[in-house]
């Protein structure tokens, strides 16, 4: 993405019809929120039925859901709510993405559209891999760890748990969209590869900063197991910060 630069050709940009008033790029905008918030209560809808199943399987990595207790009335009911309507989010958050980035896209660059419409199934992909490491990998290594501390048995608290492990998987998620999110800005021109990496100690830090507040327990183990795939996605962002700018057409000098 080129900012203040003048399209070399006007076919570049393509013209679905007349242009939009600020009126109607207000009712198109109304429009695409009311199709993302009919997506949700469908998916959420849809995740009520499987709920209790999301619930069995997020309790595998503590040993099952008998190894849990529930304290108060409404406790079980709630954390049934609560995963549903998390899961129903997730499902509904390609088509959120869809319709809101389509309200971007009228406006962009024949070349940048191509980009957009990649960026949508790529952050689908990377959202999905954080949360598989966070309940594969981090997970089974953090609770044994949490449960035994001062070797005091722990008997953990439903909604405790599940509030517990569900912001992990959510965070963990988000942190992997790291290498989208550095891609656009090389794209916007805010960001530069060679100064990525010319920064590559201060990354490091700022890494093992971050896996030091979102990793739950503070043994280094598992800290050195949050830094190894945010080392990974910060040379991923590093290449496609590289990537954007190389597969740019260079703009003649005026």
């Amino acid at each position: 993405m080129m900012l203040n630069a003048h399209p070399s050709n006007e076919n570049d940009f393509q013209q679905d019809g007349p242009e939009m008033s600020i009126l109607q790029h207000f009712m198109d905008l109304r429009k695409r929120l009311l199709i993302g918030v009919i997506a949700l209560v469908i998916t959420s809808s849809i995740s009520f039925f499987f709920g209790e199943v999301l619930i069995q399987l997020l309790a595998k990595p503590v040993g099952g859901i008998d190894k849990l207790i529930s304290i108060e009335v409404t406790e079980n009911i709630a954390v049934f709510m609560k995963v549903s309507l998390l899961s129903g989010f997730i499902l509904a958050l390609p088509v959120i993405a869809y319709v809101l980035l389509g309200f971007v896209y009228q406006g962009l660059h024949k070349k940048e559209r191509k980009w957009l419409i990649t960026a949508i199934p790529i952050s689908t992909i990377l959202f999905l891999a954080g949360v598989a490491f966070a309940y594969f990998i981090m997970l089974p290594n953090a609770l044994p760890f949490l449960l035994g501390f001062i070797g005091v048995e722990t008997t953990p608290r439903l909604a405790n748990y599940f509030s517990f492990t569900t912001s992990l998987l959510f965070w963990i998620g988000l942190s992997f969209e790291t290498p989208l999110v550095i891609f656009i800005l090389a794209k916007l021109g805010l960001v530069q590869a060679a100064d990525l990496a010319k920064q590559w100690r201060i990354a490091i830090v700022v890494i093992a900063i971050i896996a030091a507040v979102v990793t739950p327990t503070p043994d280094p183990i598992n800290m050195g197991l949050m830094m190894i795939p945010l080392l990974v996605l910060y040379a991923l962002s590093v290449f496609l910060a590289w990537l954007a700018i190389h597969k740019q057409p260079q703009e003649k000098e005026l």
